[in-house]
């Protein structure tokens, strides 16, 4: 604020005490032109409050400006987490440009009262909005709320009805898969079965064509064993055949064979070992006379073709 010295020889003229006639007396033309100091020292003081008034105009516009601006950018962050707009970039900068008339030190008394006018709302209106408030948080729970929004759409909560359909077919997929795998099962011990059926009997049948005989009809007998027989033990009893039935003949050999039980100790698709036990009753010219004798046999047989047939015989205790 700027300060003015009283002159003394102004104000002070008519209070001073007269020592003596006055040497200089000033013409009635140099009192009128002579400013009053009383009046200067007003209008100076009227200036200074007219600056002043503007001053806190202009402070109270630039803080209501700054508050349109806050709250401007608060409802657009606010809308754009809410739900994403394009907007102008331009926005913010309308704000800023908006021009603020500040007047002049040197108005006139009615433009300043006007002045002081404008100011005196813009106080009120500055005041309303200098209240403390959180710019950031409208935001924050905007984009909260955005988020919670997203994972409820992205990630949706299970019900009861959900799980008890999930389970509803977790089980009915257990429950086929379980009664897939039984029947492959029963599949396979069927077909198990049929083999281990299929090669008892190919091994009861090799053991009866290999001991029966009758040398009546002892070429016969020789030429159903090579029939049955499959492999090297064909070929080795190929060339002993005639052999063999010479000897039948010879010796008079009846045979009879009976087999007590058959099983299977291993066996794939094409090959099994049957142990198979027997009975045979011997007449021959020697004076044998049906004694029983009891026998345990090892059988290999193999497929051929449509038929199995004994690939290796061996006597076991």
């Amino acid at each position: 604020m700027p300060s003015f010295r009283r002159k003394a020889s102004v104000t002070d003229a008519g209070s001073a005490p007269v020592s003596g006639p006055p040497t200089d007396k000033a013409s009635p033309a140099d009192a009128q032109d002579r400013p009053d100091p009383a009046l200067a020292q007003i209008l100076a003081e009227e200036a200074e409050a007219e600056a002043a008034e503007a001053e806190a105009a202009v402070a109270a516009a630039r803080a209501r400006a700054r508050a349109l601006r806050l709250r401007r950018q608060a409802q657009e962050a606010e809308a754009s987490a809410v739900e994403p707009v394009d907007e102008p970039a331009a926005a913010d900068d309308d704000d800023d440009d908006e021009i603020v008339s500040v007047p002049d030190a040197g108005e006139t008394p009615a433009a300043g009262t006007a002045a002081a006018n404008d100011a005196a709302a813009a106080d009120d209106d500055a005041a309303a909005e200098d209240e403390p408030v959180d710019i950031d948080a409208p935001a924050e729970e905007a984009a909260e709320t955005h988020s919670r929004r997203r994972l409820h759409v992205g990630v949706p909560l299970p019900t009861w009805k959900g799980v008890a359909l999930f389970l509803a077919v977790l089980c009915t997929f257990a429950l086929l898969a379980a009664s897939g795998y039984m029947i492959r099962e029963h599949r396979q011990a069927e077909r198990d079965a049929q083999l281990a059926a299929e090669y008892t009997a190919a091994g009861r049948q090799a053991v009866i064509t290999l001991m029966s005989l009758d040398f009546n009809k002892a070429e016969e007998g020789v030429q159903r064993i090579i029939d049955n027989s499959t492999g090297k033990f064909r070929e080795d009893f190929q060339q002993q055949a005639e052999t063999f039935a010479q000897v039948a003949q010879d010796s008079k050999v009846i045979t009879e064979v009976t087999v007590n039980s058959a099983a299977v100790r291993t066996m794939t698709d094409d090959t099994a070992n049957v142990i198979v036990s027997a009975t045979s009753r011997v007449t021959n010219a020697a004076g044998a006379n049906k004694d029983p004798r009891g026998w345990r046999l090892s059988v290999d047989l193999e497929r051929d073709g449509d038929q199995v047939k004994m690939s290796r015989v061996e006597f076991v205790p």
